[in-house]
Order: C-alpha cells, then structure tokens, then sequence
C-alpha cells in the first residue's frame, strides 16, 4: 500500500478523463494506455482538479475506529463494515470504504461532508440507497459504486457530478430524468449490468454532455439511438451486436474512438462510418465480418483499426488507403488484421501505403 500522501499527491493532479479502472487506486492514473493524454483527449472540463490547498495537512482527531486518516483522506477499505462509519472529520476530501459488507446507504449517513471530492463504495453488498443520501455531498466529483447489488441508477444524484463507475451491478432500466441536472457529468462506466436496448427510455441521457460512455458486457443488439451527441468516446464491446445500420452512427459525429469488440457483428452498410470524421480509433476485433468495412479511405483522421478474429478472406488494394495522393491526413499506426482466413501472401504491398511502417501491420495466426 502507498503512503497516503502519496496517493493524495496523485490525486491532485488527476483530470476526470476515461480509463480502464483495474484497482481503487487507478483512477489517480489518468494517462494510462487506455485513454487519449493529448489534445485528442475527451475534453474533459480540468476545473474539476483538486486544490492544492484542499489537502493540506488536518490536525482533527476525528477518525473512525480501524481506518486511516490523513491528509483529509479517510480510509475504512477491506474492514468488513456493515455501514457507513461515523465521527468522519467534515474537511474529508476523499473517503474510501471498498471492499466491505455495506448494504444501504441511509438518509444522514454523510452529513456533514460538504468537502467530499471523492467517494468509493466499490465491492460491497449495497441495495438501497435512501433518496436523499447524497444531498449533503455538494462537491461530490467522483461517484465510484460498481460491483454492488444496485438494480437502479441512485435517485438523486449530486449536481456536482463529473464521473460516475456504477458497473457490475443489477441494473436493467435507465430512466428518463434519472441523470437529470447533472450539467457537469462527463464519464459513466455502466458496463456489465444486464441492459437491453429496451432497458434505456427516451431521454434518458437528456441534458448530459459525456465525453465518455462505457455499456459493456450488457445485452445490447444494437447501437442505442439516443446517447448524448457530444461524445468522443463510445464502448459497447462484449455485447450482441449483430449489425450497424446505415443511421446507427448519425449523432454521434464527435467520437474519437468506438469500441465495438467482442459482438457478433456480420455486417456494416455501406457509409455507415461516413457519419465519423473524427474518428482515430475503431475496434470491429472478435467479430463475424467477411470483409473489411467500407468507408475506412473516407475517415481522414483514423489512426488505429481492429479487425483481427473476425472471417474476412480477402483485403483489396483500396480498403484502408484512399486513391491518389494528400487525400487522408493521419497515417495508420495500426492496423490488426490476424486471425483472420486472408491469404497475406496475396495482399499486394500498396494496400498500405498510408502505413506509417510495416511493423503497424499484423496478419497470420489463423487457426480453424
């Protein structure tokens, strides 16, 4: 375990930007391989940072019994608790109470914790939550609460929201109005509940500009038709895709990268992808594709393509490069194409001409 305020250091510096969350402590790690770290990135709103003069030492004696507290961070993980713990100092900025047995949060449960900037409930048994349990949390920025019992969204959420983890949960509905207010919001990770395409109400999403959203190893059969427009990173991986229509992709002009893994995806219109043109990123890997997409020379900007586990047999000479020359922008930096049944030997060399080099090119490993 790192010192406290070495971790609180971290902290300071972290932006609300996406990543893959492997542990409590990553979220503290916001330039990891997960995520874009230049001016590619989600354009998260940086005011949301820590102050410095936000985790100055505190001298108050207040600390519940068996947690550590320092440097207005309280830490009561892995102590089998079965609620939420009193005499927490009112300066706490960052409060900690993972892997525990807590099942309900209740009505005053944080009162009196007008400073928090952070709260984790990750790994607990929670299944009620009282509608006015985070009413006291002002400042809240950070809402971590995945792999509990939740079957619904929290009522109420702070205003203050920037970035809500509430996956590995129960939940099947996504209300219309449930993250309403929330002006601030710019990641939710709700993968790993069981959502269907029904499970999401119209307007749900309404009044929410994300930069981010992950619906992963839910239930979808289909990209939802009414997410926020205004989103640069969109992951639906390990789901049941099996098709992108030609309007799937019509509001969401901004995305950066799409990530559409792990379906089983068969087929993609024709000018499907025409509706990107900032996309950098498309992972279409472990999928039922027969070809390569059409539309890939069009995207100026595309940078990375997935393709590998999929059943294409053959790539043309124009299916990532446009004709002629100056037309595309950014050259490929990657390109996967393994697995796949193609026959390399008879791809022809200027196939990837926009290639930044050969070693960004990945073919064999087909196995029947």
């Amino acid at each position: 375990m790192w010192p406290l305020w070495r971790l609180v250091s971290l902290l300071a510096l972290s932006q609300a930007l996406p990543f893959e969350q492997r542990g409590f402590w990553d979220f503290t790690l916001d330039d990891g391989p997960f995520m874009m770290n230049d001016e590619e990135a989600s354009g998260a709103d940086t005011s949301g940072v820590l102050d410095p003069d936000s985790v100055t030492p505190t001298y108050s004696a207040m600390c519940p019994f068996g947690c550590h507290c320092h440097l207005r961070v309280v830490q009561c993980s892995d102590l089998g608790l079965k609620s939420v713990p009193k005499e927490i100092s009112p300066d706490t900025t960052l409060l900690d109470l993972q892997n525990n047995d807590i099942s309900e949060l209740r009505k005053d449960d944080f009162k009196g914790l007008q400073h928090l900037y952070a709260l984790v409930l990750v790994n607990n048994k929670i299944s009620k939550i009282h509608e006015k349990a985070f009413s006291p949390l002002r400042k809240l920025q950070k809402l971590y609460i995945s792999k509990n019992h939740l079957v619904e969204i929290p009522p109420n959420l702070p205003s203050s929201l920037v970035e809500l983890r509430i996956h590995d949960n129960r939940i099947r509905k996504v209300p219309e109005g449930v993250f309403s207010g929330l002006r601030n919001m710019n990641c939710i990770e709700m993968g790993g509940n069981p959502l269907e395409n029904s499970g999401f109400e119209p307007g749900a999403f309404d009044g929410l500009k994300l930069n981010y959203l992950r619906i992963s190893e839910a239930k979808l059969t289909g990209i939802p038709k009414d997410l926020p427009e205004t989103l640069n990173e969109l992951h639906l991986d390990h789901n049941k895709i099996q098709a992108i229509e030609l309007e799937d992709l019509l509001r969401y002009s901004k995305l950066y990268r799409l990530g559409l893994g792990h379906n089983q995806i068969r087929m993609i219109e024709n000018g499907s992808l025409s509706f990107l043109p900032t996309l950098r990123e498309l992972h279409l890997d472990n999928n039922k594709l027969a070809r390569v997409p059409s539309g890939l020379p069009d995207l100026k900007l595309l940078q990375v393509v997935y393709l590998h586990s999929n059943n294409i047999t053959k790539v043309g000479v124009n299916d990532f490069c446009p004709m002629g020359f100056g037309v595309k922008r950014a050259y490929y930096n990657g390109i996967s194409l393994f697995n796949n049944p193609v026959p390399y030997w008879e791809v022809q060399p200027a196939t990837f001409r926009c290639v930044t080099d050969r070693l960004a090119i990945q073919f064999g490993n087909y196995k029947k």
